[in-house]
């Protein structure tokens, strides 16, 4: 077993994937239709992607001589099985050749996918927000030409921000777009420029790839604009239109700690070794106007954060279903009451016990977390009502850095007590706990990393409203504190949520009355760890009310032991966890500025 389905079952149920489809953009779609899409997005996982783990771990892409990677064969067959069987298509509009399922359905099929083998599954998440955002921002032409293709795997796709000098500061970067006239796609430009950590930046899964690039147009005296608002987008595909090669070379492969089935790659545009038309510099085609390539690609951008925190979610669960199945097999020790007899299997013993409830915590509740999101986006789709639609979009954007962190962080802790259960065999390539441990260490760091989701959370998420946002969740979750209250086993663990609620709104307040964004946003990421846990906690609780409202079954997701498992894991975050939410908040409802008043030479 790779991950238990039941849990999937039962956080569609509880975000009421029903009422979805009965709302008339998904009345398309059956419940059979959902249940086939996730049967297959299992099978997949299970037999094309998880028997190639470690070899494609082991096997990492290649760059020949001539300047073109490889990827294990394993890796390309899976891709376009996952291509075939409608997993890319499964969000889109119909439209554009898509089968619009929901958005958490898609999220839930990918999450399975991301379990048997993350690298691989990833060549889908790239393409997925690459041809999304060409969808939401390209011309009709651009769309048919390059999105559609991406849409049923013909072409992969790849974002191409971060510079070598630059990094995340996408304000410094350099690459440059020079006017190259104008055709049946738009504006041509020529690009020249560095581009660094592409993953998927190029590969023989197909034939053409589409790079979604970066660069500003200079001014009339050639100066590129400094800061964010001159960036443009660019549509610059490996092979063009008319099949000859653009000007797009692989300057080199990054050799990864994990994630190592994926080729990470640096990338020159514009070098002049392949000259289309027999002119040096990349064609690309401006995506809308000049100066809109942030916003834009910020498209991109959140829906790939959701994809992070899904891949950490993923990473955890299997790994805690890793754990869980070593804990039973593996006998090692006795009971302290009686010391004679065999050797009891070592779920018994109170410390690993405890290292699997803190997995299963961190696991559920970051596929929940991820769940929720991608329900929030849904919403924003399918809801009639405009203001609900409004709500939907402000609670998604509020969370979607901790959509992104928490999932990420905390499954480095849920995979490190996976390795302390498995022990001394843990720590050998011969389980596979380890390279779950390394793949997952990129979450954190990606697609902005932690410090930086603390920055937008409370820079611009917090502060910039006002907190009215916050409130408004806020509401959510003592609505849910309420209903708690009726139950005997969530008591305390209602409790233990108001508190971290309180001390949450504490630091909110201080937040908002520092003049200083300095000063304010130096606290990023504390409050982003105690915000996120204050989120999981009450996630935690709303499932584990759906799941005690539930009559049990004998098998599935509504069995006796599953559904009390999920009150008892509620009942151990809120427990263990939910206290370290007032402690991440002393120093921000203090106002410290400790950090930040420290001398460099201090260091």
């Amino acid at each position: 077993m790779i991950v238990d389905q039941r849990d999937f079952q039962f956080l569609l149920s509880w975000l009421d994937l029903p009422l979805l489809l009965q709302r008339p953009r998904f009345d398309h779609c059956g419940e059979d239709d959902i249940v086939s899409i996730l049967e297959t997005a299992a099978r997949i996982s299970e037999y094309e992607l998880a028997p190639h783990l470690r070899a494609a771990d082991t096997t990492e892409p290649h760059l020949d001589a001539n300047g073109e990677v490889t990827v294990l064969d394993d890796v390309s067959k899976a891709v376009r099985t996952m291509a075939d069987a409608g997993m890319f298509a499964s969000a889109f509009d119909m439209e554009y050749g898509g089968l619009q399922l929901p958005h958490i359905v898609h999220t839930a099929a990918l999450g399975l996918l991301m379990a048997g083998n993350l690298s691989t599954a990833s060549f889908q998440l790239l393409t997925f927000g690459n041809a999304q955002a060409l969808c939401a921002h390209a011309s009709p032409a651009q769309q048919a030409a390059f999105a559609e293709p991406q849409i049923v795997g013909e072409m992969m796709g790849t974002m191409c921000l971060s510079e070598p000098h630059a990094g995340s500061s996408l304000g410094d970067i350099r690459t440059r777009a020079l006017p190259d006239g104008d055709d049946e796609l738009g504006r041509r430009f020529r690009i020249f420029g560095n581009k660094m950590w592409i993953s998927g930046g190029d590969h023989n899964v197909t034939e053409n790839i589409v790079h979604l690039v970066l660069a500003k147009v200079p001014d009339e005296d050639g100066n590129l604009r400094p800061g964010s608002k001159g960036i443009s987008l660019f549509i610059v595909p490996k092979i063009l239109p008319d099949g000859q090669r653009n000007d797009i070379t692989v300057a080199g492969l990054n050799h990864k700690m994990g994630y190592r089935g994926i080729p990470n790659c640096a990338l020159n545009f514009g070098e002049g070794k392949c000259k289309p038309d027999d002119v040096a510099g990349a064609i690309g085609w401006l995506v809308g106007n000049i100066g809109q390539g942030l916003p834009q690609m910020f498209h991109m951008m959140n829906e790939a954060r959701i994809s992070v925190g899904l891949a950490g979610a993923m990473l955890a669960c299997r790994g805690y279903q890793m754990s869980l199945d070593y804990a039973r097999d593996r006998r090692q020790g006795r009971h302290l009451a009686g010391g004679e007899g065999p050797q009891v299997p070592i779920i018994e013993h109170a410390d690993v016990r405890r290292m699997l409830l803190t997995q299963r915590a961190i696991s559920q509740g970051a596929a929940a977390l991820v769940l929720y999101s991608a329900r929030l986006v849904d919403e924003q789709k399918s809801i009639g009502n405009e203001a609900q639609r409004a709500e939907a979009a402000k609670k998604l954007a509020l969370i979607t850095p901790v959509t992104k962190t928490w999932p990420s962080e905390w499954a480095q802790v849920s995979l490190h007590h996976a390795l302390q259960i498995h022990g001394g065999a843990g720590y050998t390539r011969d389980f596979e706990v380890e390279l779950l441990y390394r793949d997952n260490r990129l979450n954190p760091i990606h697609e902005g990393t932690t410090g930086i989701q603390g920055i937008d959370l409370v820079g611009r998420k917090i502060r910039r409203d006002g907190g009215a946002s916050f409130a408004m969740l806020a509401q959510d979750i003592r609505a849910t504190i309420e209903k708690a209250g009726a139950h005997r086993l969530l008591t305390s663990s209602a409790n233990m949520l108001t508190q971290a609620l309180a001390a949450t709104e504490s630091a909110v307040t201080t937040l908002l009355a520092e003049n200083d964004d300095k000063r304010a946003i130096a606290h990023g990421t504390p409050f982003l760890f105690g915000f996120g846990h204050l989120v999981v906690g009450w996630l935690w609780l709303d499932q584990a009310l759906y799941a005690a409202s539930l009559s049990p079954d004998q098998e599935g997701s509504h069995s006796t032991n599953f559904l009390d498992g999920r009150v008892s894991a509620c009942r151990f975050f809120a427990e263990t966890e939910l206290p370290k939410v007032e402690v991440w908040l002393q120093a921000v409802v203090a106002g410290s500025d400790l950090v930040l008043s420290i001398p460099t030479d201090q260091f």
